[in-house]
This record gives structure tokens, sequence and C-alpha cells, in this order.
């Protein structure tokens, strides 16, 4: 249980970033870790690490770490991790047939029920992974039909923001926007705004000071 309320939306981020190397480390076997080596994974420091978690509460023991196991089943509860979520995306194209196909996903309880565009020439192929593409018209019976409760945008910008309007009014509960455009929602509705220039143009900043 979190000590406070207000959780700095950086320190979610990295519980996301923790349970990484975590999840590697249960798969072989590992039962202990101490926080050093998890910083040094994670490429923070031990006392960032030991601040983050002291938001939720004592995990560890000094000396001996954490156990391996119950940190990360703790920090998948607190991140709502540990159940099955239900997707759609809007926007077949080759960035959300590529999401759609990440087995990333669907190992960590991410499952894509539903894929929608609206190009004709689209609708109606079935996928690799046996989802048939359906109209952007059906995004609403589908959503309440399937109880999809997180939306994944890959559109055009142009048309990012009316696809969000037939989401949010369909009974999603958070979007993730991959459209390189940021889109106006209501208060009180989670959204992660994802655009990939935004992160190049913040590595060739830093690239430039090495020059």
């Amino acid at each position: 249980m979190a000590k406070s309320s207000k959780i700095p939306a950086p320190t979610i981020e990295r519980l996301a970033l923790y349970s990484r190397p975590l999840e590697a480390l249960q798969k072989n076997g590992t039962p202990l870790i101490l926080s050093e080596k998890l910083a040094e994974l994670c490429g923070v420091s031990p006392a960032q690490v030991r601040k983050d978690l002291a938001y939720f509460g004592e995990f560890g023991i000094r000396g001996v770490g954490y156990d391996v196991k119950a940190l990360l089943q703790e920090i998948k509860h607190i991140l709502t991790a540990d159940r099955e979520w239900s997707l759609c995306i809007v926007g077949m194209g080759n960035l959300g047939r590529a999401l759609v196909e990440n087995e990333n996903f669907q190992k960590r309880d991410y499952k894509f029920v539903a894929v929608f565009d609206s190009d004709p020439k689209k609708i109606g192929n079935t996928l690799p992974c046996g989802l048939t593409i359906e109209p952007a018209t059906k995004i609403r019976d589908l959503i309440q039909e399937l109880d999809i409760e997180i939306g994944i945008i890959s559109t055009p910008p142009f048309e990012a923001q009316r696809v969000a309007n037939l989401l949010i009014d369909s009974g999603i509960k958070a979007i993730l926007n991959f459209a390189p455009t940021r889109i106006r929602i209501p208060k009180n509705f989670a959204v992660e705004n994802v655009d990939f220039t935004v992160k190049f143009e913040n590595l060739v900043y830093h690239l430039g000071k090495l020059s």
C-alpha cells in the first residue's frame, strides 16, 4: 500500500523498468537481488531504487536484498499488471500490425481482442494472430461486447482526435496514442502519448553534445 496518494509519475515508470530484469532473474531461478545490482541493471542509482520502493512499503532486508519473486509480484500488483487487460487498436498500417504481433504484449497479459481500420482494402483481412480487421463503424459495438478497456491509436495524426473521441464515447478507460499529435481527453481519463520523433530529437540533442 502506498504511503502517499501522490506518487511521482517517474516513479511509476521506473517500477515498470525494475520489473524487466526481475522477470529475467526469476526465470533464471535467482532468489535474491541487492538494490545495488537492481540499480545497475536498470541504469539508476541504488538510492533511487530504495526511494521508489519506499513509497509502497518495506520490501528488502538490509544486507540481504530483495526476494526476487516477491518483489516482482508486489510491483505487478502496484501497477495493476497482475491481471489480463483487453485491448483494441485502431489503424492497421505497418505500426499497427507490428504492435498486434508483438509477443511482449501477450507475455504481460495485454491481450488484443479487436483491430479496426477504415480502409476497405484492409477490412476483412485476417492477421497471423487470428484477428480479423474490422471496420471502424463497429468500434462502439465491439468495445462494449468484448468489454475492451484500453484502446491504442496508430492512425495518421488528422484522424487521431476523432478516433479518440469515439473510443472514449464507447467506454474505453485508457488510450495509448502512437499518432504524432496530442489528443484532447476528459479529466480523470488515462492517456499516454508516444511520439517517436520526440524521442529522436532528445537523442540527437544528446548526440550533438557529444560531438
